[in-house]
């Protein structure tokens, strides 16, 4: 994370760009130490889950009845991954979709061994 740069104002600053583009703040997975820094309050109106990596879920209608979805990183680097979701796709699927991005982020994000 940058120095002088607390998390917290680093997920109201990914939260601030996606919100102007027309994104919805579905879901926050944080880490204990950003967690700490929300002290509870919830972000967008969303509350943060625990987990191993800093995170955003973003949804919004897409053409052709479609919804998009897309599991941003926050940290120094930007990377997303996205998903666009036919209208007629079970919710299971789509559920089993998301867990798939969220570790896909989870092993970009994990720390290299210095070699």
């Amino acid at each position: 994370m940058l120095k002088g740069v607390s998390r917290a104002s680093k997920f109201g600053e990914v939260l601030a760009l996606y919100e102007r583009h027309g994104w919805r703040l579905v879901r926050v997975l944080a880490r204990p130490e950003a967690l700490a820094e929300f002290a509870g309050a919830p972000l967008g109106g969303v509350p943060a889950e625990e987990s191993d990596v800093d995170a955003m879920w973003f949804s919004r209608p897409s053409q052709g009845g479609r919804e998009a979805w897309e599991l941003r990183l926050v940290g120094d680097t930007a990377y997303a991954l996205f998903e666009l979701f036919e209208p007629d796709e079970p919710e299971e699927d789509r559920a089993d979709v998301r867990r798939e991005m969220e570790a896909r982020l989870r092993e970009y994000a994990a720390p290299r061994p210095q070699g």
